[in-house]
């Protein structure tokens, strides 16, 4: 379900379900954070996640989302990308939905081919994400795209998401690829340091009660289940708040 390669001290993670369009399970999960941690520890200097095919990520397998166990998965996976000390950079080779938006903010740079686009569609699921993705989307494209994009589900080209911050480069595998060797030849202590202050951005700090149980009343309400049926059955989700 991925595939690792390297070249010199750069490593590339590729998600392998195109079936899928390269949606998120939990297998894939483990296997990313497992994935990242082991090429770490084997001296890579640089990491580059893409996607086979022509998408990215699809967001999540919407067949296993709902599980209780999945959504700590995915926030594990995401603070593995977040926290290890050499950078990542996502190169996003298509769409990037949901989840996969969520990969490509947790990764430290992010190279967009030009019909790639984000977009994070969890109101119209019924369900929702957490404050750690709330916050670095603003931190990134500025509070005002982030609103439109998660209360408006609006959709961001690469284009705009070059011009807003979200894209720092338009380009292709191979093009991010070049740039990661050339990052891995910097200082690595520079690199691990300056990664650590850009993340301590306030998205750890802890939330609160009332906002956690806010978002798991969204996961586990009848919307939830009727955005399933409704994306199940090709129809409009029909939601009543409960």
């Amino acid at each position: 379900m991925i595939g690792i390669s390297r070249d010199g001290d750069v490593v590339t993670i590729e998600l392998q379900r195109p079936e899928r369009r390269n949606a998120l399970n939990e297998e894939m999960l483990d296997l990313l954070r497992d994935g990242i941690e082991d090429v770490v520890d084997d001296g890579a200097r640089a990491i580059v996640l893409t996607g086979q095919g022509s998408v990215f990520c699809a967001g999540a397998d919407l067949s296993v989302v709902y599980s209780e166990t999945f959504t700590d998965k995915l926030l594990d996976m995401l603070h593995t990308v977040d926290s290890v000390p050499v950078p990542v950079i996502a190169a996003v080779n298509g769409a990037a939905l949901g989840a996969g938006t969520q990969l490509a903010i947790a990764s430290d740079l992010r190279v967009a081919a030009p019909d790639a686009f984000f977009g994070i569609p969890a109101a119209k699921l019924g369900i929702t994400v957490d404050r750690w993705t709330v916050h670095r989307l603003s931190s990134l494209v500025g509070s005002g795209q982030a609103r439109s994009m998660l209360l408006g589900v609006e959709l961001l080209g690469a284009t705009d998401a070059h011009a807003h911050g979200l894209a720092n480069r338009i380009g292709t595998l191979a093009d991010a690829q070049e740039w990661a060797k050339t990052i891995a030849g910097l200082a690595p202590l520079t690199l691990a340091h300056l990664k650590m202050a850009f993340n301590d951005d306030g998205t750890r700090n802890e939330e609160s009660h009332e906002l956690r149980a806010a978002l798991f009343r969204a996961w586990q309400s009848e919307d939830a289940k009727e955005g399933r049926l409704a994306r199940k059955e090709k129809r409009p989700p029909r939601f009543t708040g409960n």
